[in-house]
């Protein structure tokens, strides 16, 4: 009885476009719905979310592969893309986890610890998580040495010693990245042989900075103010340590669409949200997905920006078309 008046006393809104996922897909797409009129809400903490506002990108020390700025912090990018979106008044930003979304009639429910919005369509733009290493010094170590985006972050270790953990085509693609930049990669297994797919498995047999250690788990990190070393679980050249100046992450990724799937939306083997990928949308009308949630090759932050503000003009023209009034 208690929690059914707790419910009942959660303010409600009505929006014409709730965004679920405040990373810069999201806050991107929250920006280009302001500009096409439509009142938004961007909605930040979203279901097994981890990270600020601003997402997965705020983990990148250094962004240089983003149109229009030579160089800047994730954190610094996604702050200008949350300075843009907030800039149209139509546009509303809260720091609220979203628990549960319900359909009712032409409408969607969208349900968080703080209060119900109720929107004509709705973005998944809840985007992934980082399989992290469950070890000792793992967490002290974050963005101190260990990194999970060999595309964004090689360039900071240029004639540096890097190990990456992983064997999956992945972590063979990742570990040419490094190599362009390190002067020697170590590519770190638990199984018997890397499994990347065969051009690839040429390429690092035919890289010489590239030396892989199979059949082994780091089950430690160590250093001081930054990473120096891994502890594995077997010797490797006589020594259980290695001494490394940077470790990269390749473990794969969880991807966050169980709200997505909770509604009914279409996912794929590897649980991303399969849409269209002229206009974002889902298999339910009124239902868009953009970003890294979403069922596509190629991910970065500027093809999920894209993608976020094809999802906005898609609900803006689904929504006209539609003449949806709040129920």
């Amino acid at each position: 009885m208690e929690k059914e008046k707790e419910e009942g006393s959660k303010k409600s809104e009505n929006y014409d476009f709730v965004v679920i996922g405040a990373g810069a897909t999201g806050m991107a797409a929250a920006m280009y719905a302001g500009r096409l009129g439509l009142k938004t809400i961007c909605l930040g903490a979203t279901h097994g979310a981890e990270l600020p506002l601003g997402g997965v990108i705020t983990t990148t020390n250094i962004v240089e592969n983003y149109p229009g700025f030579i160089k800047l912090t994730g954190e610094e990018l996604a702050n200008k893309i949350k300075e843009h979106a907030l800039s149209y008044e139509l546009v509303t930003l809260k720091e609220e986890k979203v628990e549960k979304i319900d359909k009712l009639e032409k409408n969607f429910i969208v349900k968080t610890s703080e209060g119900e919005y109720k929107g004509k369509a709705i973005l998944f733009a809840t985007g992934t998580k980082w399989k992290k290493l469950e070890v000792r010094g793992s967490k002290e170590f974050e963005n101190r040495g260990i990194a999970y985006c060999a595309l964004c972050d090689s360039p900071l270790y240029k004639n540096k010693t890097v190990g990456i953990v992983g064997g999956s085509d992945s972590a063979a693609k990742d570990a040419l990245v490094l190599a362009e930049h390190a002067k020697k990669v170590y590519m770190i297994y638990r199984g018997e042989k890397i499994r990347p797919e065969p051009i690839n498995m040429k390429r690092i047999e035919a890289n010489k900075k590239i030396e892989i250690i199979n059949r082994a788990n780091v089950v430690e990190i160590k250093g001081d103010s930054v990473l120096k070393s891994i502890i594995l679980d077997r010797e490797y050249k006589g020594s259980k340590e290695l001494k490394l100046e940077g470790l990269f992450v390749a473990i794969g990724h969880i991807i966050l669409s169980h709200l997505a799937k909770s509604l009914g939306v279409k996912l794929n083997e590897k649980e991303e949200i399969v849409i269209d990928h002229k206009t974002s949308e889902t298999n339910i009308p009124g239902v868009y997905a953009a970003g890294d949630v979403a069922d596509k090759p190629f991910k970065q932050v500027i093809t999920g920006v894209a993608e976020g503000c094809t999802a906005a003009y898609s609900a803006f023209e689904y929504i006209s078309k539609n003449q949806i009034v709040p129920t």
